[in-house]
C-alpha cells in the first residue's frame, strides 16, 4: 500500500478548514460532497503525490444509511488530525491480508471522480483508527493530488501513538514501506510535521 492522504475531521467542514489553514497558514481548496456517507470536504495539495483532506458530516445532505466513515458520526472535541489514507491496487485481495476491522469495499463518488473504499460497518479502522483507511483509484484516474494547486509544503514526519505500538508497528511493517511513518508507545494520538513555505509547522 502507498501513502495517499491525511484526513482532519471535525463536526463542521469550517472547522476542519480552519484548523487546517490556521496551522499551515494555506489556503485550501473547494472539494465536494461525498455520496453513501453524505459528507463533504476541502482540499489541500502537498509535495510527494499527497494531499490534506478536511471533512465533515453535510448538514445539507439526509442522514445515511451507514455509518459515516472515519467514525464521524461520533467525533467529539475540536478538529483534529483523526485518520489517514492509503492506496491499493486491489482492494478485495488486499483485504484478505489486513487487520480485522478494516472493512469492506465501498463504491463512492464525489462528482466525476469515483472510487472504492474499505469501510467497516461501525465507520472505524484497526487500532482505534491509527491504522490507515484503504482505498482503490480506478485504473487509469489522474490521482486527486495533481489537480490541486502547489502550496509547497511536504510531509516531513508523521507519527502514530498508541497503547500497542508493537502490534500497531508490525502490521503496519507489513504492508507498508514509508520512512515518513513512525509509531510510538503512548496515548493515542496522530500528528503530522509538515515543511512549508512558512518553515516547520505541525498538525
Amino acid at each position: 500500500m502507498i501513502f495517499d492522504h491525511l484526513v482532519v475531521g471535525a463536526k463542521s467542514l469550517a472547522e476542519a478548514q480552519a484548523h487546517i489553514e490556521d496551522a499551515l497558514g494555506l489556503p485550501m481548496q473547494p472539494g465536494g460532497q461525498h455520496s453513501v456517507f453524505h459528507t463533504h470536504n476541502t482540499l489541500m495539495g502537498l509535495e510527494d503525490g499527497l494531499y490534506l483532506e478536511a471533512i465533515a458530516p453535510d448538514p445539507s445532505a439526509d442522514v445515511p444509511k451507514r455509518a459515516r466513515w472515519y467514525n464521524l458520526d461520533r467525533f467529539i472535541g475540536p478538529a483534529r488530525l483523526s485518520n489517514w489514507a492509503c492506496a491499493v491496487d486491489d482492494l478485495d485481495a488486499d483485504l484478505r491480508d489486513m487487520p480485522e476491522g478494516c472493512g469492506a469495499p465501498v463504491e463512492v463518488t464525489r462528482g466525476a471522480l469515483n472510487w472504492h473504499m474499505a469501510v467497516s460497518a461501525q465507520g472505524t479502522t484497526p487500532f482505534d483508527n491509527l491504522f490507515p483507511a484503504l482505498l482503490q483509484w480506478p485504473a487509469g484516474i489522474v490521482h486527486p493530488a495533481t489537480r490541486l494547486n502547489p502550496t509547497g509544503a511536504r510531509l516531513k514526519r508523521f507519527t502514530l501513538r498508541h497503547p500497542e505500538a508493537d502490534a500497531l508497528k508490525a502490521q503496519l511493517a507489513r504492508h507498508l514501506a514509508d520512512d515518513r511513518v513512525d509509531v510510538e508507545f503512548g496515548a493515542i494520538e496522530m500528528q503530522a510535521v509538515f515543511d512549508t513555505p512558512h518553515g516547520e509547522r505541525t498538525l
